[in-house]
């Protein structure tokens, strides 16, 4: 087996949607995709353009961001090893609506579309686990415009400590990115985020451990401001 094809064959290994298919049939799907490098900063696709493609991230860092009607950039996740996009390319032709750039040296896996219909209608499983994951995306999509039409930071920060502890099963949460990428997922600053964060320090709501750590002291009072 060549490097480049044992290379694809880990791409595909590291996605969850393809876990359960046998050796034979995993290779088969890195044989359909090409590997594509990106030095930090590239852009990998642009908003307006046409998505054809499934992204899979062999190694790196990829940034997806839109621009608000403000003219500010709005970040609307982060990818890493393992994680995928343009998955709604795979049942529709659609039109990208954010850019993904990359913000280490990274390496993608890529399929097209043709190529990965083929693969779906060989493993329609597949389907399904790729459709969980869009309604996965849908309903963070849905907590982020909800934590967006706050007008207060505050109340848009704690909502998001909220649904952090929901997720990972804890008071003790870990925040997945940094808190410059935390302001401008939240459509705020990161001067504004850190003395938010220090307030409801303050008031004992939190305690801050490190740069990535938090431990919710309080969570009825932040679910309060919630809905206040």
């Amino acid at each position: 087996m060549s490097e480049g094809h044992h290379l694809k064959t880990h791409c595909i290994q590291l996605v969850p949607i393809f876990q359960n298919l046998e050796t034979e049939e995993m290779e088969r799907i890195a044989s359909l995709s090409h590997v594509q490098t990106y030095d930090k900063g590239d852009m990998i696709y642009h908003a307006g353009e046409e998505e054809n493609f499934l992204y899979i991230v062999h190694k790196g860092k990829v940034k997806v961001t839109r621009l608000m009607e403000n003219g500010k950039e709005q970040l609307l996740r982060i990818l890493e090893s393992g994680d995928f996009m343009g998955e709604l390319a795979l049942f529709t032709k659609n039109i990208h609506d954010s850019y993904a750039e990359s913000s280490s040296p990274t390496e993608l896996c890529v399929i097209t579309r043709e190529d990965f219909q083929e693969i779906l209608a060989k493993h329609p499983e597949i389907s399904m686990k790729v459709l969980e994951e869009v309604s996965h995306r849908l309903s963070q999509a849905e907590k982020l415009m909800t934590q967006l039409s706050a007008q207060d930071a505050e109340i848009r920060i704690a909502s998001y400590l909220l649904d952090l502890a929901e997720e990972q099963h804890t008071n003790n949460i870990v925040l997945p990115m940094s808190k410059k990428d935390i302001a401008s997922y939240l459509g705020t600053t990161q001067e504004t985020l850190s003395r938010k964060l220090s307030s409801m320090q303050e008031k004992g709501w939190i305690n801050q451990k490190g740069h990535r750590h938090i431990r919710l002291l309080e969570k009825e009072s932040l679910f309060q401001i919630t809905h206040s």
